[in-house]
């Protein structure tokens, strides 16, 4: 039996005028104290205290922060707050995976899921867009057309939400559960690469979160001219959204093949800065029924993978209202796996993790729309109106 929980929070940014500081990253913290009047070297000094505070320990008030003098105190919690996004719906799977739809404005919703025992970890699945551009065939998230990119506070603010939820603070809990971040959420993370690099910087930094840049992976649906530059600015992990071993095939499933295809695409992973047996990149195969699970596409991408330091994830896939695919066979995923096992790359078959709440992967999707300025013009009208 599954549980369905609303946890639409009291008092929260979206109802608040004020600007919530939870999130920010450390250069942005130190503007809004300078804002405030500091001076630059005093507004660096309390950025760094207020990030403690708020990504390390978690705090939602800033009373608790005791080495702030009291006057400061108060003139923050004047001018700002530490709350989070609101929660508009919080689900829990009978496995044990939560799903989280964030309304971060009126109107504009993402989707972020943990995912526990992962291994001896657990991960949490956040996005970096409402929407997406990409239209991959078998994705819900590409039948919502981009609402708009997350700023890198929203990013983060995915991380806070869950880490609020399993009472995880401060950050140096070690048995923590929350061990790893994924870019695998809605939309296309290297099409937002300054914001997801800003939020990476925040999540990994060790006197905050914590969360090292190896626990920390982006998936990318192949956005070549990026990769080398995500590596670059980053140091996270790679992950690419695979799924066909041809050209031709994949321009169908992930249609920006059309623009940037196989060959283009393993060149810019070969350039991935310090690519190695420590640091392999991950591809993902949703396994598809009669359209690239055949032994044939295992053998070649046995042979598209030559000289490239990777593990393989085949993904059953997870069905959604109106998908026009059906899942392999677990006889025929179990038979791909070990063509690629024998060549020397590992290819663990994904447990489908939070499918009976919509959580598991390519099944994300929130109701936001992106409307026109004539549009949000006319609703702060009839508000006005109403009030």
């Amino acid at each position: 039996m599954k549980h369905v929980l609303d946890l639409s929070r009291g008092v929260n940014a979206s109802v608040s005028s004020a600007k919530s500081l939870a999130g920010l990253s450390i250069p942005a913290l130190k503007a809004e104290m300078e804002a405030l009047g500091l001076d630059p070297k005093k507004a660096g000094m309390r950025a760094k205290q207020l990030r403690r505070w708020i990504h390390h320990f978690g705090v939602q008030d800033f009373s608790g922060m005791t080495d702030i003098a009291k006057e400061l105190r108060a003139e923050l919690a004047e001018k700002y707050i530490l709350t989070r996004p609101e929660i508009a719906e919080h689900k829990v799977s009978v496995d044990g995976t939560q799903k989280w739809l964030t309304r971060f404005q009126p109107g504009v919703e993402g989707e972020s899921v943990f995912i526990p025992d992962v291994g001896r970890s657990g991960a949490l699945c956040v996005s970096s867009q409402v929407g997406c551009t990409l239209n991959c065939t078998f994705c819900h998230t590409g039948t919502q057309k981009l609402v708009r990119n997350l700023t890198a506070q929203e990013i983060v603010s995915q991380v806070l939400i869950a880490r609020d939820e399993l009472s995880e603070w401060p950050s140096s809990n070690e048995n923590r559960k929350l061990t790893n971040i994924v870019f695998m959420g809605m939309g296309e993370p290297l099409y937002n690469l300054d914001n997801v690099a800003e939020a990476i910087d925040t999540i990994s930094d060790g006197d905050g979160i914590a969360l090292g840049r190896r626990r920390i992976t982006v998936s990318t649906a192949g956005v070549a001219p990026k990769i080398p530059e995500l590596g670059e600015r980053t140091g996270a992990m790679l992950a690419i959204s695979l799924h066909a071993v041809r050209d031709d095939l994949r321009n169908e499933i992930v249609p920006i093949n059309k623009k940037y295809d196989l060959q283009t695409l393993f060149e810019a992973i070969r350039a991935y800065p310090n690519l190695g047996n420590s640091k392999r990149v991950t591809f993902e195969y949703v396994m598809l029924k009669g359209v690239n699970d055949s032994l044939a596409e295992a053998r070649d991408l046995v042979k598209l993978l030559k000289g490239v330091p990777a593990k393989i994830n085949l993904i059953p896939f997870n069905p959604w209202p109106g998908s026009p695919y059906e899942c392999s066979d677990w006889e025929t995923i179990e038979n791909f796996a070990e063509v690629v096992n024998r060549a020397g790359y590992a290819s663990p078959i994904r447990t489908p993790r939070g499918r009976d709440i919509f959580a598991a992967c390519g099944q994300l999707r929130s109701e936001s729309v992106k409307k026109s300025a004539a549009e949000k013009r006319r609703e702060a009208l009839e508000q006005q109106a109403e009030a």
